[in-house]
């Protein structure tokens, strides 16, 4: 008899520990599509995803957005200018968006927070998540006041965070780090080295995104995430200013692709794109890694499709020719 209940006890383990084998990796707490944080971003799974992720650098003018839409979920990071609404309204149209899981607010600049008064007035909202960095701009309070009267959750993102965007497709967020946000105490603190930073990761296909992070944030990040940062594509960072893409972060992520958000040439004392977006001198140093470079202000909306194994890259239209259709460039996931 006891020899019975001993095999008995014996079976039951093994199949537990089956079971267990079989579940593969827990997911945070609220399951798939929860809007839960991790503490897992040094931990990439590289698990097929179900179904299509399909990203859209939307064409907004001298701003961010950037849409992305899995399987189960469609997420907004960063929401354009107050004075390009119309654009954000438009694009997010013709993107058939019918309503936002998450809205991922890297930093509290208005060409990257100005365009919340459309989502709030014209979709559905579950999540905001910010920087934590507080600063006293009208339109930052005002953001979070009306979240706060439609009782939207704000949360924070930091160094470390895992977000999950459904079906398979994570968000690891590599900055602010703690040194970053222990500046952005000071008074003179430079609000784009607050920037949210993370890698999307659909089975082997990642993508960088790097909101306005300029070098001394992509130091940080290089010091604690080196070795994870390689990346098919690149977001450029401050809409391709000399001020990010230092050669030790570009060495890290080596894109194959890189994509520039920023609007037409202004001169200085206009409004838009007085700062020469795209800088030459970061122009040069993609050219460099033989990436393929789209901006926003050359080819339209940029979009990307990945299954986790190949990616495909495709632009509204040609380099400066409206008239025209662009290229499509196509490689596989993974390729360092």
């Amino acid at each position: 008899m006891r020899k019975k209940c001993g095999m008995i006890l014996g079976l039951l383990l093994l199949m537990m520990a089956f079971l267990v084998g079989c579940g593969g990796q827990q997911p945070a707490a609220g399951g798939s599509g929860s809007g839960a944080v991790s503490k897992a971003a040094t931990q990439q799974t590289e698990a097929m995803p179900t179904g299509n992720v399909t990203i859209k650098m939307l064409n907004v003018g001298q701003g961010d957005s950037i849409l992305v839409q899995t399987a189960e979920q469609t997420v907004l990071i960063d929401t354009s200018d107050v004075d390009e609404q119309d654009k954000l309204r438009a694009e997010l149209k013709k993107a058939n968006v019918q309503k936002l899981d998450k809205v991922i607010l890297t930093h509290p600049h208005a060409d990257h927070i100005g365009g919340m008064p459309v989502l709030y007035e014209a979709y559905s909202v579950g999540e905001v998540y910010d920087n934590g960095v507080t600063v006293k701009s009208k339109i930052y309070r005002s953001n979070l006041k009306t979240a706060q009267q439609k009782n939207i959750p704000v949360k924070t993102l930091k160094a470390g965070d895992t977000l999950d965007f459904g079906g398979g497709v994570t968000f690891h967020v590599y900055a602010p780090g703690p040194q970053m946000l222990e500046e952005s105490k000071a008074k003179k603190f430079n609000q784009n080295n607050g920037s949210i930073v993370g890698q999307l990761v659909c089975g082997q296909f990642k993508m960088m995104l790097t909101g306005d992070a300029e070098q001394e944030a992509e130091a940080e990040i290089d010091g604690s995430y080196k070795d994870v940062l390689n990346s098919d594509v690149l977001k450029a960072g401050h809409h391709g200013s000399k001020t990010s893409s230092s050669p030790t972060f570009l060495r890290y992520v080596h894109p194959q692709v890189c994509l520039i958000s920023c609007g037409e040439k202004q001169p200085k004392g206009g409004t838009g794109n007085t700062y020469g977006h795209p800088h030459e001198q970061t122009l040069k140093k993609y050219a460099a890694l033989k990436a393929k470079v789209y901006a926003t202000v050359w080819n339209g909306t940029i979009t990307i499709t990945s299954d986790g194994q190949t990616y495909k890259v495709t632009a509204e239209h040609a380099k400066d020719a409206p008239d025209q259709p662009a290229e499509t460039y196509e490689g596989k996931a993974g390729t360092k």
